[in-house]
């Protein structure tokens, strides 16, 4: 499986404290990936430096077929290359509807005077529908955002970016303050995402990782501690120290 983003020697201090020390890991085309590790680990870090958010003191960050180096990208320029990141709060405009929502993220020429001129394409109503569909919203398409549960309006900002045709999800701890239903139907939804890009998942509810099925890479102290299933991970001596305490 070839990588689509690879990190290599990737170090960052903040104030003289190491956040992110010689981190390197690969995340495949397709593939579905869970980050668990202690608060202070580096998770957040580590989405920051790959979004552009943050600038590593040292180390490479390579995207795509023509291993291009996100760390010459301005934040936006990742964006539109197809990094997309939900943070854990969803941010949606609580006063609009779901489709609203859906139609203002939607791929479109972001010059100030196209904005202004713009005008909804006839595939626009058909793409919004079938976003509505992806993340189980087709029944709530007229409703107020502000009127959804908390699960929900995240399943909606998944929606909004994934109107921005992402090629990798980055996705903070999506299962906080979701019902047990929900949680369920979001672990769908994001198995099924991954078929079709690459989706990283930061997490610290551990029934939830192990519900994913997927390669989890544990963080620790800014680097790599361990990497494979969740059984491999989990049985690791180091790992049980850090981060499982016990």
């Amino acid at each position: 499986m070839s990588a689509l983003l690879e990190v290599s020697g990737v170090s960052v201090s903040f104030d003289g404290f190491r956040a992110i020390n010689n981190l390197s890991f690969n995340i495949g085309e397709h593939e579905l990936r869970a980050v668990i590790g202690p608060n202070g680990a580096g998770k957040t870090t580590f989405m920051d430096i790959v979004t552009g958010k943050t600038r590593p003191d040292k180390g490479q960050v390579l995207w795509g077929e023509g291993s291009k180096s996100l760390l010459k990208m301005t934040e936006s320029q990742i964006a539109r290359a197809g990094v997309g990141r939900k943070f854990q709060r969803p941010t949606v405009f609580e006063d609009q509807t779901v489709q609203d929502n859906l139609v203002m993220a939607l791929k479109a020429n972001r010059n100030p005077f196209a904005v202004l001129a713009w005008r909804p394409a006839p595939a626009t109503g058909a793409r919004v529908t079938e976003l509505a569909a992806e993340v189980g919203l087709s029944d709530h398409i007229h409703r107020q955002a502000g009127q959804l549960s908390h699960g929900q309006k995240q399943w909606l900002e998944i929606g909004m970016l994934l109107a921005q045709e992402p090629r990798l999800l980055l996705v903070d701890e999506p299962a906080a303050g979701m019902t047990l239903a929900e949680r369920e139907l979001t672990t769908a939804l994001l198995v099924r995402l991954a078929q079709t890009r690459a989706v990283v998942v930061v997490e610290h509810d551990m029934d939830f990782v192990r519900r994913l099925n997927c390669k989890v890479t544990v963080l620790h102290q800014g680097a790599v501690l361990a990497e494979g299933s969740l059984d491999h991970v989990t049985r690791n001596p180091d790992v049980i120290e850090v981060y499982l305490g016990r």
